[in-house]
This record gives C-alpha cells, sequence and structure tokens, in this order.
C-alpha cells in the first residue's frame, strides 16, 4: 500500500489546529505559511 502525503495540505492542516488552540498565534501563523508555500512554489515542491 502506497500513502502519498504532500507538503502544502499538512502544513494548513497544522496551522489550524494551532490557531484553534492558540488563536494568538494567528498571524505568526499566516506568515509562516505563505513564507513555506512561497519557497516550495520558487523551488519546485516536487522531486
Amino acid at each position: 500500500m502506497n500513502f502519498y502525503l504532500s507538503v502544502g495540505p499538512l502544513v494548513s492542516l497544522i496551522a489550524g489546529i494551532l490557531i484553534l488552540v492558540m488563536p494568538r498565534l494567528l498571524n505568526f501563523i499566516v506568515a509562516l505559511y505563505l513564507i513555506i508555500i512561497g519557497l516550495l512554489g520558487l523551488f519546485g515542491g516536487k522531486a
């Protein structure tokens, strides 16, 4: 059984859970998410 997990949905899931637990982290989490997605877009997230 092959299990493929992409980075984008995993990061957004973790970010959503952290926002629910600690709402004050919203700005930091959104900024970090955008930086990660931007870097993946620039350097190619797929090998």
